[in-house]
């Protein structure tokens, strides 16, 4: 039998090798289109085995799907933040910080290289449309579910409303990262989807 603590060192290894490696290939689709990034330099900048690379992924398109999935991950954890603590107690003011939050991220190089112009190349539409609602669409649905339940906007099915939004901030983050002017377009961008959010209160409340 294995020790338990050999067994434990083994764990914390494995997965300080796997961190290495999606951090070492996270700064290098940063940087260059994912075809221009071989595995031999990510295993390099890891300062790891290509056998450690195979062992905890599949191939390259399986180490990006890591790296893609932990920058959501990390934009979601960073949104619900922010509305802790700013103490959002307002529903639609929390819808608007998310949008604002993830506008930001667009104009950051690195996250619109990822994951608004690679991910759906690399991994096919259907497949990173999954992930991102894996990450964002409790989140959503929360922030719906919260507004409609405090009278802010107009009751009606949440899922559609969800899905809908996601996918209309998936296409406005497109468009912020393939900008010549990231920056003056995300404000742009805002505003129109600030407008929507808006269109969707309850009547009295658009007065």
């Amino acid at each position: 039998m294995t020790p338990a603590g050999s067994t434990t060192r083994q764990a914390d290894r494995s997965t300080a090798t796997r961190a290495r490696l999606v951090k070492a290939a996270r700064e290098l689709f940063a940087k260059r289109p994912y075809a221009d990034v071989g595995t031999e330099e990510i295993v390099r900048r890891a300062r790891v085995t290509r056998g450690a690379l195979y062992h905890h992924f599949t191939d390259k398109r399986d180490l990006f799907r890591a790296v893609h999935e932990a920058m959501e991950a990390e934009l979601v954890e960073e949104i619900g933040r922010q509305l802790t603590e700013a103490a959002v107690s307002d529903p639609l003011e929390a819808l608007r910080v998310g949008i604002r939050s993830f506008l930001d991220a667009c104009t950051d190089p690195s996250f619109a290289r990822i994951t608004l112009i690679d991910a759906p190349a690399v991994l096919g539409w259907e497949e990173w449309r999954r992930i991102d609602e894996e990450h964002a669409l409790k989140l959503v649905v929360l922030a719906l579910e919260g507004a409609m339940d405090a009278g802010a906007l107009r009751r009606q099915p949440v899922r559609p409303i969800a899905q809908l939004m996601l996918a209309t901030m998936g296409e406005a983050g497109l468009v912020v990262a393939n900008s010549a002017d990231p920056v003056s377009t995300r404000s742009e961008v805002e505003a129109a989807l600030l407008a929507w959010v808006d269109g969707l209160r309850v009547a009295e409340q658009q007065q």
